[in-house]
């Protein structure tokens, strides 16, 4: 007989069928890493890594070092909009990109610390399954908020329907119990300004912008 299902979820082909995924290591390439002569002060963040591969690899990788010590986290994956990427595929089956997201959330949530938090950016193309299935794996109580952020200013001429003006970031915590001070947005979000500045050609003047409404809106 069948297990029956006790809690409320987001089922799709394939979920539970993910191969088990082996223990895995980083090796550094001596020719391309480069550390600061010595510490200025104890606070220095002196061992930083930046890692090349498959992202799912990395993530397993740094799972025996870092899990349960990591406080913040920023992911922007794929949207699956179909959109020609030279580095990934946005146009994966629905099945299987759920599939790829559960799988990475699976170790992010290892990763995170008791008082930690992720913010994952998105678009309405699948936003709301993103948000049920970040609901079953970082728990729908610690749901912090959906920062809406405006992307473009004026509407565009070549939309078939609407103009899609905003993308998201939704925001989970670790533990609902946890508060996320003004400071530690105020710098969250203006790495998430840059990146998203980066993609999609703002300048500054909309990145303040859009600092100020999500500080004022979204950070109590």
């Amino acid at each position: 007989m069948a297990k029956k299902k006790t809690k409320l979820e987001l089922t799709w082909i394939g979920k539970d069928e993910r191969p088990r995924l082996e223990p895995r290591i980083l090796l550094e390439d001596p020719e391309k890493s480069y550390h600061a002569p010595h510490r200025v002060s104890e606070n220095d963040s002196f061992d930083n890594s930046l890692i090349h591969g498959d992202n799912l690899l990395a993530l397993k990788a740094l799972e025996q070092e870092y899990a349960g010590k990591v406080k913040c986290i920023y992911i922007d994956p794929p949207y699956n909009t179909g959109a020609a990427w030279d580095l990934y595929d946005d146009g994966v089956e629905h099945s299987l990109w759920l599939t790829m997201m559960k799988e990475r959330f699976d170790i992010l949530r290892t990763l995170l610390s008791k008082d930690g938090s992720i913010w994952v950016s998105i678009d309405d193309n699948e936003c709301h399954y993103l948000r049920v299935l970040m609901d079953e794996v970082f728990g729908r109580q610690n749901f912090v908020a959906n920062v809406i952020w405006q992307k473009i200013f004026s509407p565009k001429s070549t939309a078939r329907h609407l103009s899609a003006m905003h993308d998201h970031i939704l925001l989970f915590a670790k533990s609902n119990g946890i508060e996320i001070c003004c400071h530690e947005a105020r710098s969250i979000i203006r790495t998430i300004g840059i990146q998203m500045m980066i993609r999609e050609g703002l300048g500054p003047l909309e990145i303040c912008q859009l600092e100020i409404i999500i500080l004022q809106e979204h950070i109590r």
